[in-house]
Order: C-alpha cells, then structure tokens, then sequence
C-alpha cells in the first residue's frame, strides 16, 4: 500500500502537531526524497539540510511558531523549516528571481525571524529578543530558540553572545546542531570538545576514541590524551554534561541522536520547561539519508548546481571559472614562494585554496568561521616574516573591517586579501551578494586592491599582491564562468587599453573595472558605431586610483566608470574625488550597483535590472553625450537619482 503524501498535508506547523508519532518517520523519509527532487533541479544548499529534518520536525512540534522565534544559524539550514510552515509549493522557484529565498525571509512568513545569513549571529539575536520580550513581560510565555551549527560555534561572536546568555539566566534555547562540518569538517578546540561529548555514552569508548584521535592531532593531541588518562577525577569527570558548557553557567542536554525524532522532543520539551539558558546537544549527519551526499568525503553536498537526483552528478558541465584559476595560481606560487601561506575561514574548497593545502598542509591555516581573528592572524604571520593570502567571500570580509583597517593598514602588514564571489552573485541574495567591498575598502589608508578582467589577470595581479611586503592588498573577481582572455591593445604606465579610437582626444573615455572590462569593449564598439570616439581602459589596480587617470581624462569630454560593486563610495566616486582635485571638471557618469539590498536572482537577470548590461549602458551613454551634459550645473550631486533617461545603476555629475 502507497504511503500518503504527507508533505503535501503540511500548510503549518499545526498540521504538523496533529500528526501520530508513527507517522513521523514517513514525513521524514518524504522530506528528504522532496528535498532531493527540488534541489537538485535548483541548485542550493542540499546537505545541511538533509541532516536537519528530524531536528527541524521535533523543534515545530515542542515550539508554537511563530509566537515561538527559532532562530536559524546560518539560515541555509532552514529549507525544511519552510516546508513545515507552508512553503512545499513554492519549492519550484527555490532561488530564483521572485521566487523562494535560500535563506530565512520575513517577507515570505512570519516563522522566519532573522534573514542575515552570515554565520554566528543567531545566539546575539536570540540574546537581544529574549531581553526585549522579558522587558515586555512575554518571556515564559513566549520561547526564545537558537539554532547553531554547520561549524557556527567556531566563531568568536558566538562565544561573545553565550557569555551574556549564561549570566543573564534568561531561559534561551540553544539547539547545537553539530555534524562536525561546517562547509568542511569543523576545525578548532571547540570542535574537539564536541567530539569529545558525542562519545559521553561510554567511558572505554572515549578512551580508544582519544587513543586513535588525539594522538593523531598534531603538537598538542598527545599532551591532551596523557592528561585526560592520568587525572585523579576520571576522564568521565571530564567529557560528561557538566563540562564545558555548564562550566559556563548553561544547562546541558546531550549528546542527543538528531536522527531519533521522538529523543529530540523529549529533549527539547525539557529544554523549555527549563527557567534557565539551555544547550541541546544534537549529532546530526550532514547528507544523512542520500548516499550521493554521504559519500562526498569534500562537503557533503553542502551546496550544489544543478544536478542527476538518483547519481548526484552534475547536469551541467562548467568550464573554468575565476576561483579555479586563483587555485591553480596558488599552487604555483607556493612551489615559487616559500613564505607564501594560506588563511581559510572554513572554506577550504569554495575559495579555491584545497589544492593548496593538499600540496602544502603544513602551510594552510583553517581558523573555523573566524574573519576577524583571520585577519588578524594573517598581519601577526606577515610580522613573522610570512606573506599570509587570506581567501574569502568578498561579502564575509565585512565582519572584519577594523582588522583590515587597524590590524593590516596601520601596521603596513603584507597580507593579501583575495574576494571570491566579489560583485553581484545572485543566487543566495541580499546577505551574499559581494558588493560592499571596494566601497568599505576605499577608505583605508595605504591599502591597495586590484581588479582582475580575465585568467591571464587573475594570475599576473596576484603575484603582484604577493610582492607588496609593506601594505595589505586586495585581489577581487565574481563568482561564476570565466569568458576568454581580453588583451590589452597597449599599456600606459600600470594601466591597459582595452580599446581605442585613435584620436589625441576621445569623446568618451570608459574606465571598466575588473570583470566588466568585457562590457566596456562591447560598449566602446557599439558607441564607435554612431560616431562616438572611445578609448577603454583597465586600471588593474583601481585603489588608490592610478594618476594616469587624470591625464587620460583630460584629454576626453566625457568619463564614465564601470563598477561591479556599490556605486556611491566606489572606484566612480574615487575617480571624480581625483579628477576634481585634480582641478577637472569633465563631466562623470557611474554605472553601478546601487545602494539598496538586492534580492536573489541569477547574476545576469540582477544586472539587467540595475541596467548593468552592454545594450542598456551603451544607450544610456549615447544619450547623455547627445545631450551635452558639459553644460549641467557644476553643483549637481555626483549620486542624483537617475532621470527618465538615465538607467537604474548610473549617476552622474
């Protein structure tokens, strides 16, 4: 007899409690083959998810959502969390424009509670609302829940938020999903005492545990395991519920099976009948219950494309991409440099630095989910006499701004900062899209950052970021595919020509950064088309602006700036700052990304939004030359709001 679909009889969290027990591990079993349908049609993150379904089904039938807050950390854990409050239908727009969001969304439900998915904020959330609700006389009545895990724990704001949960007392819910990965396998001490407390079942079953582990851990594995054996108090002393956590002030309720669905809700129905912070301790299986993901030792499925749902193979197949050539370069440079090392925060694999780490281990420093110590880190390796490559999302080098600019910049340390996924990304949205970077970074004195159009870029800025030994540097490229090599018609001082009208002077002169100098030569073609002398160049190096700007500019009636990152503050607002110092006033327009969170899309469909494309720019240019704008006011806002013929990503002068 066929099973009832039950997925499709969940519209809420409601339904969900009038299920019998014994229907739960259907509903379980119907998820994840759900999950694997719609995912691997979409893309997304597919592993976090499969290893949280029982968590997620027993956290909606303790707590009463959305009176209740369950607060997700990091949200990519939330999709059956989605599925459980009444979004099963929208699976088929997972991730694209219009459609479901890949993380938390207040706009979608009033279940989702924080839509920031950077990782280690949910416990300072879950801190500030407890204490608002407790003002308010809703705490008791009302639960506060925090769910952390996919390596979460390993950075310093999580420590900073359990330290004031603890003393305040305030009766939070922390729900530890701990699946020993976070994209990779976890690493740092708090890592290690998790594993420690998975094995608190059995006294002899910890010791070979640390026989076989510990003395495998390098410089102090040993040490630990010596000290564990011969303490007076017993190693169960040690590794049982009351350690590290309730040495803290917190409750423990763990290690809990986080695939046993009924274990968790007796669990978690103690943790809130608890008036004190609770921890639930959970182990959980990244992947669990579909082989493919299981099997993928790298990340468990942590994020995929389009893929077969019964092989887990890729459907499409991808040429190289900006990422793999940084890698490959990598390698390279490591066999060249011997002072070169490598910094990850946990990603290992999506930054591009694995190959690196397989072919130098004792080079490559994983510090967990940990930005800002991992700048820091790098200035403290760079005063060694190392010269530290920090790779990152460009959107996660946010959190640690005050490094980079107190850490690096005023000590003039040699790190080098490579973004990965820089600009708009898409997929993942708001929190995700790389955007923010050339703005933030432009304020920081000394530091210079570089902009790669192509591979043969990508490789030779790199190096060059590896030879400054007395300021930090910035090599930043997008996400995706990488189009073929553009050569540079000739160079001028540091910087390329992309394309030119030959002509003493140009009617236009287009300053493409980064990736978008394959959109200043389409542009600089479709403007010589209608007669519009044109000359196209790369700075390479576009912080601090290279002074040959100012000369070329003065020899053009009209600038304009291409830039794949935050307009108002960018390189656009750099070159105007420089060229009006500079005593010019050739009239400047900025094409950009535009002040605003963008919401998920493919990269191509947001950018066409913003009017960020070949066809729409070129318009727009031909435009505002016909109409003479040498003539505006002077005093006329370099960030004005666009006019009927202007596009959404441009400003001007």
């Amino acid at each position: 007899m066929t099973e009832p679909n039950l997925v499709d009889q969940i519209h809420s969290p409601h339904d969900l409690r009038a299920l019998d027990p014994d229907q739960l591990p259907v509903l379980a079993s119907q998820i994840r083959s759900f999950l694997v349908e719609k995912v691997a049609a979409s893309g997304g993150h597919l592993g976090p998810n499969l290893g949280v379904v029982e968590m997620t089904i027993a956290l909606h039938r303790v707590f009463r959502s959305p009176d209740d807050a369950i607060i997700w950390d990091t949200g990519h854990q939330a999709y059956v969390h989605k599925m459980l409050t009444g979004r099963s239908s929208d699976f088929d727009s997972l991730r694209k424009s219009n459609g479901l969001s890949g993380y938390p969304s207040r706009a979608e439900s009033d279940h989702d509670i924080v839509e920031n998915s950077h990782a280690s904020t949910a416990l300072s959330y879950a801190d500030g609302l407890a204490k608002a609700w407790e003002r308010r006389g809703l705490l008791g009545s009302r639960h506060v829940v925090a769910v952390i895990g996919d390596g979460a724990l390993t950075g310093g704001m999580a420590w900073e938020a359990l330290n004031n949960i603890a003393a305040s007392e305030r009766p939070i819910v922390i729900v530890v999903n701990d699946n020993e990965r976070s994209y990779s396998p976890t690493i740092g001490g708090l890592a290690h005492h998790l594993a420690t407390l998975r094995t608190t079942r059995g006294y002899e079953r910890f010791m070979q545990w640390g026989k076989g582990v510990l003395q495998r851990t390098p410089l102090v594995g040993r040490p630990i395991y010596d000290a564990l054996h011969g303490m007076k108090k017993g190693v169960k002393d040690v590794v049982a519920p009351q350690g590290l956590f309730e040495d803290l002030g917190l409750k423990y309720i763990g290690p809990v099976n986080g695939h046993d669905e009924q274990e968790l809700e007796f669990a978690l129905t103690r943790a809130r009948d608890f008036d004190h912070p609770v921890i639930v301790h959970a182990i959980t299986h990244k992947g669990h219950g579909y082989a493919p993901a299981e099997n993928d030792e790298a990340d468990r499925f942590h994020g995929v494309g389009i893929i077969d749902p019964d092989t887990g193979q890729p459907l499409t197949e991808s040429g190289p991409t900006w990422t793999s050539v940084f890698s490959d370069e990598m390698v390279r440079i490591g066999h060249d440099e011997r002072t070169v090392v490598a910094i990850t925060a946990a990603m290992l694999g999506p930054t591009g630095l694995e190959r690196f780490a397989t072919s130098y281990p004792d080079r490559t420093y994983d510090v967990g989910i940990a930005e800002q110590h991992a700048i820091t880190s790098a200035a403290g390796l760079a005063y060694g006499g190392l010269h530290p490559v920090v790779a990152v999302y460009a959107t996660f080098l946010n959190r640690a701004f005050d490094q980079v600019l107190m850490d690096c910049a005023l000590h003039k340390a040699g790190v080098t900062i490579v973004l990965d996924r820089a600009g708009v990304t898409g997929d993942d949205g708001a929190s995700h899209n790389g955007m923010w970077d050339m703005a933030m970074l432009g304020v920081v004195p000394g530091l210079r950052l570089a902009a790669p159009r192509d591979a043969a870029t990508v490789r030779q800025e790199l190096r060059e970021a590896i030879n400054v030994q007395d300021a930090p540097t910035v090599v930043r490229f997008p996400k995706g595919a990488l189009g073929p090599d553009i050569p540079a018609v000739r160079s001028i001082g540091g910087l390329d020509v992309l394309a030119e009208t030959h002509a003493h002077e140009v009617d236009v002169l287009i300053v493409a950064v980064g990736a978008f100098g394959a959109m200043g030569v389409d542009v600089a073609r479709r403007l010589q088309a209608q007669g519009i002398a044109t000359r196209v160049i790369d700075p390479r190096w576009v912080l601090p602006v290279p002074a040959e700007i100012v000369d070329l500019a003065g020899h053009a009636r009209h600038v304009v700036v291409l830039e794949d990152g935050i307009r108002e503050g960018g390189i656009g607002s750099a070159v105007t700052d420089v060229l009006r110092d500079a005593g010019l006033r050739t009239p400047i327009r900025v094409f950009g990304v535009p002040r605003a969170f963008l919401e998920h899309g493919k990269r191509t469909q947001l950018l066409e939004s913003l009017g960020l494309t070949d066809q729409q720019v070129s318009r727009s240019i031909i435009e505002w030359v016909a109409a003479d704008p040498s003539s505006e006011p002077e005093s006329a806002d370099a960030t004005q709001a666009p006019t009927q013929s202007q596009v959404p990503g441009s400003a001007s002068p």
